[in-house]
């Protein structure tokens, strides 16, 4: 221990992550406490893990803890609030008035959904002197809505945690049958030390967050709730969670309360700390309306996620394209896939791999054509299925991307006229994506496994950003319905130039790229743009490609200066192939 040296306050958001796990509680004010001591006694108190802030609330007249709405929205700064060097003027004899200022990093709404935010922030907390217990004391009367914080303040209290909703089908859709797709991953942020089986719970019953919600739906009921009285849920030694909805879940018949508890158990499998193994609903009176296992849920809600993928496929140093056992660790066997795009017959540069591993389509060396194969007989390719009149390699198309319905996306990079493509179940008349507010080329294209969410790499100004954007269909039923991609948002902030992505999950992607200045680096990043604390990855020198499957369980594949490569879970990189590029998983 030192015993010697200067002392040097440390700001609460300046908390290493190796002390994440630390858990922070409020201090009440001091008798004698000024208004400075007041304002930081509070800001620290917004840190603490206190479930309901009653300590942060001792900090504010009675008034101002009435009307103030902790769970109104969070605002997460850089570096936290600053309150400057002291009290600004104030024409109340009485009262003094302290500026919070920092930088956004983004906002957490009423629905727990994060948003990116980087703008300047400017508040004012206002002080009043009032009797107490020992005389005059001071306390804040007007304080800013919410709660604000730092960044890695933010990191330690809160926890992302997929919520699940089903998506809807468009009338006019050909993939899967029926008025139901699968699973959809909706991320929220909830404080991970406050009850937090109770409070998912509460937030997967609220319903969609809006930027979700057009393309998604709950089985829910309208209305329902936990029963009124309901403090706390927690499962029992045996793993079960027992849940009392309100009279609005009463009427539902069994096939709908399935599926309900379905939602309910793939959110809280998400939770890795529940522990809930199985989920049993019950009416207002305390009847059973249903339960449902982790085992039966799987067959309830199948899709999801994409299925195991059996292979891991590249493009070889004889632009075949070739595949190897996903079980595999360290050197890999390879061989041809079955079928024309494995004979070599046509060489490839890029090929996308169907999520039932039955087809794939593979872009032609010179980046102009796409075709389709099969992966289980030797038809031949045919024509292909779409044309780039683009005069470079580099300007052709994109690799391609298998949604979980069965449909093929690629972008034509051609400077004289950019596209996105889709394809009906990979097959027919590519037709034009129209895509809102896209600002630049659209360089890479992945869909994810629901089919609700698209990533692309869009280059401007010779930088690439990351963009995630919503899928819609619509058009009448039996009509080949109209694609369009909405509400585009940026993903990866952090990183100047992001240079190869994947999804890694169902909300989750895996991006190569740099930070200003910086060197390359891979990260875990969420599709509505935070950046969970070390998510970093092993460094793997000269990545060009990267591909993950949405099994998280399934290694990462990455085309380096080392050949490809693979990741295993808790191993170092380990090359697989000297030769090749190019490397995807189904999807």
């Amino acid at each position: 221990m030192p015993d010697s040296g200067n002392l040097k306050a440390v700001d609460a958001s300046q908390r290493p992550d190796s002390q994440s796990q630390v858990r922070v509680y409020a201090m009440p004010p001091a008798d004698d406490a000024g208004p400075s001591e007041i304002v930081q006694g509070f800001l620290e108190a917004l840190t603490s893990d206190d479930p309901d802030f009653a300590m942060a609330r001792k900090y504010l007249t009675k008034e101002a803890s009435r009307t103030w709405d902790p769970g109104a929205r969070t605002t997460v700064l850089e570096n936290g609030p600053s309150t400057g060097s002291g009290s600004v003027g104030d024409d109340r004899e009485s009262g003094r008035s302290f500026p919070l200022t920092g930088r956004k990093v983004a906002t957490v709404d009423k629905e727990h959904a994060y948003q990116l935010d980087d703008a300047a922030y400017n508040q004012v907390v206002h002080l009043t002197q009032q009797d107490g217990s020992n005389g005059k004391e001071w306390r804040i009367d007007r304080v800013p809505p919410g709660v604000v914080l730092g960044q890695s303040d933010f990191q330690r209290i809160y926890w992302s945690v997929n919520k699940y909703y089903f998506a809807t089908r468009a009338a006019g859709s050909s993939g899967t049958a029926g008025g139901q797709q699968g699973l959809v991953a909706d991320p929220v942020y909830i404080r991970q030390r406050i009850d937090p089986v109770t409070e998912t719970v509460k937030a997967l019953l609220d319903g969609p967050t809006t930027w979700l919600k057009q393309v998604v739906g709950t089985r829910f009921p309208t209305g329902t709730k936990l029963k009124a009285g309901t403090k706390t849920l927690a499962p029992d030694e045996q793993g079960k969670l027992t849940v009392p909805l309100n009279a609005k879940a009463d009427t539902a018949d069994q096939e709908r309360c399935t599926e309900m508890a379905a939602q309910m158990l793939f959110t809280l499998q998400d939770l890795t700390s529940s522990g809930v193994e199985e989920v049993e609903l019950q009416r207002r009176n305390g009847s059973q309306l249903c339960v449902l296992s982790k085992e039966r849920a799987e067959s309830v809600a199948s899709r999801r996620t994409a299925e195991h993928p059996d292979y891991q496929y590249f493009i070889d140093d004889k632009q075949r394209l070739v595949r190897m056992p996903a079980s595999q660790g360290g050197g890999a066997s390879t061989e041809p896939v079955p079928g024309k795009l494995g004979s070599g017959e046509q060489p490839l540069r890029s090929a996308a791999v169907s999520r039932d591993e039955e087809r794939a389509a593979g872009v032609s060396l010179d980046g102009r054509s796409l075709y389709m194969g099969s992966l289980v007989s030797e038809a031949p390719l045919g024509k292909p299925e779409v044309r780039s009149k683009a005069k470079s390699e580099e300007d052709g198309l994109s690799t391609p991307s298998w949604d979980g319905r069965g449909d093929l996306w690629v972008a034509d990079r051609d400077p004289k006229r950019p596209r996105l493509l889709w394809l009906d179940q990979g097959a027919g008349e590519p037709m034009p994506v129209e895509i809102a507010n896209l600002d630049g080329r659209i360089e890479a294209v992945r869909v994810s496994a629901d089919g609700v969410r698209i990533a692309l790499l869009v280059k401007k100004d010779g930088k690439t950003s990351l963009k995630i954007g919503r899928v819609e269909r619509t058009g009448a039923k039996g009509e080949q319905p109209a694609i369009s991609v909405v509400e585009l948002r940026r993903a990866a902030p952090q990183m100047e130039e992001v240079t190869a992505m994947s999804w890694a999950g169902g909300s989750r992607l895996v991006v190569v790229g740099r930070e200003s200045g910086g060197v390359q680096q891979m990260r875990y990043v969420q599709c509505d743009g935070s950046m969970p604390a070390s998510t970093t990855l092993p460094g793997l020198t000269g990545v060009k490609e990267i591909a993950a499957s949405e099994d998280e369980r399934q290694p990462l594949l990455a085309h380096s200066d080392d050949g490809i490569v693979r990741l295993p879970t808790g191993a170092q990189w380990q090359t697989a192939v000297k030769e090749g590029s190019a490397p995807v998983y189904p999807g």
